[in-house]
């Protein structure tokens, strides 16, 4: 089947904001685990805090993870959790990536 030029690139439809590797891969997380905690999602992911923090933050304001801080004992925890928009978004973002993949014919 030969591709229709005037579609475009699947790769067009990529959200810039889901596909970066570490929101990505936080979406990810979130979708197999349904919560997850602040420290797991950064040992899991191998991102420092700060960085974490930012990702988190880009996510949260585009309506695609909740933040949930309370306290468990005398220690503040940071729990998350992904949003029916992320949900959505995230489902979007792996069938484009499967369009890109079966698009791909190599020699």
């Amino acid at each position: 089947m030969t591709p229709d030029p005037t579609a475009g690139h699947p790769s067009a439809q990529l959200d810039e904001v889901v596909h970066q590797r570490a929101r990505l891969g936080i979406l990810v997380v979130l979708a197999e685990a349904g919560t997850a905690e602040f420290t797991y999602l950064a040992t899991r992911l191998g991102l420092t805090n700060g960085n974490l923090n930012r990702h988190l933050a880009v996510l949260e304001a585009a309506g695609l993870v909740e933040v949930d801080k309370r306290f468990e004992g005398r220690r503040p925890k940071t729990w998350l959790s992904m949003t029916p928009a992320g949900r959505g978004a995230l489902r979007r973002e792996v069938a484009t990536l499967r369009a890109i993949v079966d698009g791909v014919a190599l020699p």
